[in-house]
């Protein structure tokens, strides 16, 4: 059988690792779907910065002659210089199309050389040269994946005769973006660590805990030490337990002091006969005895009217007896000893007498610690 501090640590770790999980799911979602965004209108922005450069660099309209790309005047097949260049400001792989086909790019085959005369995929041509709109967003580039952006060129007529291209590896993005999860997932680990330590450390210290003292007073008052008692001051569901548990020693005490009254006036003196099984002959000090207890119990409801909930006639009678029969300045502690109570149990009494004015209350300052309280019964009192 597993205890309450298990089952409360199995439940603080699922909860924890579950909300975990969900938050960077979530978040990592969030990131990819944010730094694609960010990979796309970066390629967007670049490349028309890309145009800008060459309409600056190379004036002039778009035009094919023998089967070459010009600008202006100039041939950019093989014209690496501008693409490098373009590379070099944006960090982006860069490419020049004579209608699908690559005829100055940075990209390069698996054996190292450009891949001039390499043609883009399918999808690409139909969007671009067909269509005649922009493409943003993953494409196979000589093999591997890019995130990209493609653009068409027109010629001075306004037909379609190449495509403008820059793009970065979705290697390189996909570290990036790794990079970034793994950091998350880092911090958020963190975070958790940080969560699941604070609330074990909460469960143990406000729950865990006062319930142990708890079962530990109780073990107590089964033992027959009715002088137990817990101090918790919480305003909770524990505080309430707490509560009612030193209510509960305090009617034991109550009915203990009681029994022991009884027992104490139906002891027979040494000129009473004794009965067979130990019965009482005489009987009339136990009748004698409860009804003076009686009419003590009535005089309290006459003097005091209704108690406050958790105070009950008998206690408040036991120790009432005491300050009558002792007349002096009392401490709690001094009169928690003699009535055989708790010192909670006592004080809270005592207040409740304080606020109905039938005690005074002086304090004795000493040289060091806190001042002790020293109660006296009112001589206006009905004695």
């Amino acid at each position: 059988m597993q205890s309450l501090k298990q089952q409360i640590t199995i439940l603080v770790v699922v909860v924890t690792l579950v909300l975990a999980v969900c938050f960077m799911i979530a978040v990592g979602l969030q990131i990819k779907k944010s730094s694609e965004l960010a990979a796309i209108t970066k390629a967007k922005s670049d490349i028309a910065t890309a145009k800008t450069i060459i309409d600056l660099k190379y004036p002039g309209p778009w035009h094919v002659v023998d089967g070459y790309l010009y600008k202006g005047e100039v041939k950019m097949n093989n014209n690496f210089e501008v693409v490098d260049y373009i590379s070099s400001l944006t960090g982006d792989t860069c490419t020049l199309f004579l209608g699908n086909t690559r005829v100055a790019t940075t990209i390069k085959k698996a054996d190292g050389q450009r891949a001039v005369g390499t043609h883009s995929s399918d999808v690409v041509a139909k969007k671009v040269l067909t269509e005649g709109k922009d493409y943003l967003g993953e494409a196979e580039v000589v093999g591997e994946k890019y995130q990209t952006a493609y653009s068409p060129i027109y010629d001075h007529r306004g037909n379609i005769i190449g495509m403008f291209y820059v793009g970065i590896s979705k290697k390189f993005y996909d570290q990036l973006l790794y990079e970034s999860l793994w950091r998350m997932a880092l911090i958020g680990t963190a975070l958790t660590l940080l969560v699941f330590g604070g609330t074990l450390y909460f469960t143990q210290k406000f729950i865990i805990e006062p319930l142990k003292l708890i079962q530990a007073e109780t073990q107590k008052v089964a033992a027959g030490n009715i002088s137990a008692s817990v101090a918790i001051g919480y305003k909770n569901e524990i505080g309430e337990l707490a509560h009612s548990f030193n209510q509960l020693v305090e009617l034991i005490q109550g009915l203990t002091q009681q029994i022991s009254k009884n027992a104490g006036a139906v002891l027979p003196p040494a000129n009473h006969a004794v009965i067979a099984d130990g019965v009482i002959a005489d009987t009339e000090n136990h009748e004698a005895t409860v009804c003076e207890q009686l009419k003590e119990v009535k005089e309290i409801k006459e003097d005091w009217g209704e108690l406050p909930k958790g105070l009950n006639e008998t206690t408040l009678q036991q120790i009432l007896n005491y300050l009558k029969s002792r007349q002096g300045h009392l401490s709690v502690s001094e009169i928690a000893e003699e009535v055989k109570l708790t010192k909670v149990t006592v004080r809270r009494y005592l207040d409740f007498m304080e606020k109905c004015g039938r005690v005074k209350v002086e304090m004795q300052y000493g040289p060091i610690g806190r001042p002790l309280k020293l109660y006296t019964l009112l001589s206006n009192y009905r004695q």
